[in-house]
């Protein structure tokens, strides 16, 4: 995929892994559309880039429908999606108040699994419809794993749940689209920088970091950018969950 002159639709993209692989693919020549629930988040993302920003609920059908069409409408077609919107749940099944909350795990695999479906079924179809490179690519989608869904702590039994169904549909999507020219690939990052790890306790983020074998740091959020720029320029990957992590492997807890 070529990046330069690409439409590049990325959700999440307020902060975090999202902001990051914005800022990465627009400083590549992509059009930038920002996508998040705080819409005032997305749109301050797009602004720094030059590009167009919508309050937008992933998990919500009419919500990413309405928005996929405006861009279509009023930008181009996407050639580039990165799926990065995301939230974590922590919760024993058995807790000391009872059960785990039926609710909240929900929640999370609506936005978290849900979600990316949601995303890629109504970008993919716009996508289909691009003009083919010469080798016939229309579109890449990137989405947003975790290696929560390879090993998965005490607690994050819904977090896992829902990205472990990430990792899961990557070769099933990869395997259907790839009749439209579209690529699917996940990203399993460890432990980055985030908003969700940068709120712990200093101690906490330097216990995280001390468990990786090496670099003994929280990964960058750039550096996740740099991994989706360069899925996205390499043909070859597709239908693959790409593990950045620095070696790591969860404890139980």
């Amino acid at each position: 995929m070529q990046i330069k002159g690409s439409i590049a639709i990325v959700t999440g993209a307020a902060s975090g892994l999202g902001a990051a692989t914005a800022e990465t693919l627009a400083g590549a020549g992509a059009r930038i559309v920002a996508f998040d629930l705080n819409e005032d988040g997305a749109k301050a993302t797009a602004e720094k880039l030059g590009g167009v920003g919508f309050g937008v609920d992933v998990s919500n059908g009419a919500s990413v429908e309405g928005a996929v069409s405006e861009v279509v409408r009023s930008v181009g077609i996407p050639s580039i999606l990165v799926n990065c919107a995301g939230i974590l749940q922590g919760e024993r099944i058995v807790g000391r108040e009872g059960p785990a909350d039926l609710d909240a795990f929900a929640r999370v695999i609506n936005v978290n699994l849900i979600g990316t479906f949601n995303m890629m079924r109504v970008t993919a179809t716009a996508m289909s419809r691009n003009d083919p490179s010469p080798s016939g690519e229309r579109g890449v989608i990137i989405n947003t794993a975790s290696i929560a869904a390879f090993e998965g702590q005490i607690g994050q039994a819904a977090y896992s749940a829902s990205k472990g169904g990430v990792a899961s549909m990557t070769l099933p999507a990869a395997r259907e689209l790839a009749r439209h020219g579209i690529r699917v690939v996940a990203i399993a990052p460890g432990m980055f920088g985030t908003p969700m790890v940068t709120a712990l306790p200093d101690e906490m983020q330097q216990a995280l970091a001390a468990n990786i074998p090496f670099p003994k740091r929280l990964g960058d959020p750039a550096e996740y950018g740099r991994l989706a720029m360069h899925v996205c320029e390499n043909e070859m990957i597709n239908g693959e969950t790409i593990r950045i992590d620095g070696a790591v492997r969860l404890e139980p807890k």
